[in-house]
């Protein structure tokens, strides 16, 4: 065989695997059943990136349950929510018609192989995980379980075992992503190729949704309460209620500004997530307008 002609052992890994012949990219994500509904955050940052990518990519996600159980749950809630949260998968776009949409616990094999990485990861590589130093922070180091030490490596499991090409994620999961990286190079290093090693597509700074009264964290179903929070599953009076509430900053004028003014340059990034404009397009619409007329408009 010449050299052209000849294949590179990721290649040969996505040859063996079924439906690899498309020749499109394979993407694969998923994001935990945590609550009865998605917010905006969700959606803007995550799954309507997903949707986007069934267009030129083969697409697999998942609703991964038992990183869910890192933390107490009730097992009828839990099941409860993993339902709707593959309802709303499918209500935002996911195709399950093209795209497999399946449920972590449904498949042994990611507690399998996640076992098999553990055995190949070292224990300081896992403590470096900073998602585990801040959760084990707020919860005291002792009270924190051991799987929620491991998660990282249970996400590695469940990227590798599809042979993701591209996995997309929010720059808080960058970390988690290069720990998968270096798992499938060691392991191809040492038993031979095996894993296509993922590229991480980092979601934009824009796609970034902050809590409506603290907008200078992000919108999470984990927030102490929800005044901040738009779930997809709130009737539109509580959504136009909480947009009109939402904290803004001193100064009156409409301008981009995170480090300055992070409660109005978040809902100029909510109002460019849902309509598709130009941040800087906005900020030219309400040049001299209060902040009132933006929230207004936005809900």
């Amino acid at each position: 065989m010449s050299k052209s002609q000849q294949t590179t052992p990721e290649e040969n890994i996505k040859a063996k695997i079924p439906n690899a012949a498309t020749g499109a990219p394979r993407a694969f994500s998923g994001a935990q059943p945590s609550a009865d509904s998605m917010h905006l955050g969700n959606y803007i940052g995550a799954v309507n990136n997903w949707v986007d990518l069934q267009k030129d990519h083969e697409c697999l996600y998942f609703i991964p349950d038992m990183h869910s159980i890192t933390v107490p749950q009730d097992p009828a809630v839990l099941l409860e929510r993993t339902r709707k949260t593959a309802a709303q998968y499918i209500a935002a776009g996911i195709d399950p018609e093209k795209t497999p949409l399946f449920v972590q616990s449904h498949v042994p094999e990611h507690a399998q192989l996640a076992w098999v990485l553990n055995c190949i990861t070292g224990y300081g590589e896992a403590a470096r995980m900073t998602q585990f130093k801040d959760k084990a922070a707020k919860q005291g180091t002792d009270n924190a379980s051991v799987g929620l030490f491991t998660y990282p490596v249970l996400m590695a499991a469940d990227i590798l075992l599809y042979q993701a090409d591209v996995v997309p994620v929010g720059e808080d999961q960058r970390q988690h992503l290069e720990l998968t990286r270096n798992l499938a190079q060691r392991f191809n290093s040492r038993f031979g190729a095996t894993f296509v090693v993922p590229e991480p597509v980092i979601l934009k700074e824009t796609a970034k949704i902050y809590d409506l009264q603290t907008p200078d964290s992000k919108m999470s179903k984990s927030a102490t309460t929800d005044k901040g929070i738009i779930w997809l599953l709130d009737d539109p009076k509580k959504t136009a209620k909480k947009i009109k509430g939402a904290v803004t900053d001193a100064g009156s004028e409409i301008t981009y500004d995170r480090e300055n003014k992070p409660g109005v340059s978040n809902l100029l990034s909510i109002y460019s997530a849902v309509t598709g404009k130009a941040i800087d397009d906005i900020v030219a619409e309400y040049e001299g307008k209060m902040y009132g007329h933006l929230k207004v408009d936005l809900a």
